[in-house]
């Protein structure tokens, strides 16, 4: 069977079956997080959206969502789902690093969110710091941003695998994903998801390639050194567990940061 070579946003159905199972978790998470870390208010910007996944999530508990993504087909898919679903929110096509609020939404936003290492996708240190610069002019004072992504360990020999399964009515989707060894030099990894999409009986297979910048925990917490409209509350990992908060190290992989703007 032949491989289509295709960007899996491009698919954004395909891409929300994969990664739809733990949005009630992350939406559960922040809810909480945002109570215990005092802030308070219902008004979400979600760099990032994607599929719309959690902004449909947190649409349907009564948040005033803004969101944006740099695909024109997830946008697109996200706002038809929220339509859909008789909810708003206000969603837009643009890019993390040079994103501005749309005439008619205003910023002073109680929450931001890029939860599962999109923020990877920005590749120059200048980027990334701008993302955080950006994100925390839309906050109020003492409005939270939940930033997560992956750590990278440098000595790592040899590829990561991660395997998933999921499934939407009669539509199955098999996720496999290659990481390689980064280079120490550019802090670029190469990566490749390989889709495996049976729909009403029907198999075709799809790949991505591309590419994320690299953090150690010393290299994350010099860019937020560089921002310091965002203070450093808090850190946890990929359990969302709020009893188990974690130290910043290079102990663990998921890190998932709580930023407050000063």
């Amino acid at each position: 069977m032949a491989t289509e070579q295709r960007d899996w946003y491009d698919t954004p159905l395909y891409y929300d079956i994969i990664f739809d199972d733990g949005t009630k978790q992350e939406a559960d998470f922040l809810e909480s997080a945002l109570v215990k870390h005092g802030g308070k208010g219902k008004r979400l910007l979600e760099p990032a959206c994607g599929s719309g996944r959690l902004a449909l999530e947190m649409a349907g508990r009564g948040w005033e969502v803004s969101g944006f993504d740099g695909n024109a087909h997830m946008i697109a898919f996200a706002k038809e789902r929220i339509a859909k679903a008789g909810l708003k929110a206000a969603l837009w096509e643009d890019w993390m690093q040079s994103f501005t609020l749309p005439k008619g939404v205003r910023g002073s936003f109680d929450m931001a969110h890029c939860l599962v290492s999109t923020f990877k996708y920005l590749h120059t240190e200048n980027d990334a710091a701008e993302c955080l610069r950006r994100v925390a002019a839309c906050l109020r004072k003492g409005g939270l941003f939940f930033l997560g992504l992956h750590l990278t360990d440098y000595d790592r020999s040899g590829p990561e695998h991660e395997r998933w399964v999921a499934r939407r009515g009669s539509i199955e989707v098999v996720c496999n994903t290659h990481t390689w060894e980064a280079d120490r030099k550019t802090r670029l990894e190469d990566l490749r998801t390989r889709l495996k999409i049976t729909d009403s009986g029907r198999t075709h297979l799809q790949e991505t390639r591309w590419q994320f910048r690299t953090y150690s925990a010393a290299q994350l917490k010099n860019l937020l050194r560089k921002v310091p409209e965002l203070e450093f509350v808090e850190c946890y990992d990929f359990t969302y567990d709020l009893t188990e908060p974690r130290k910043l190290d290079d102990s663990y992989a998921d890190v998932l940061l709580v930023l407050r703007k000063v």
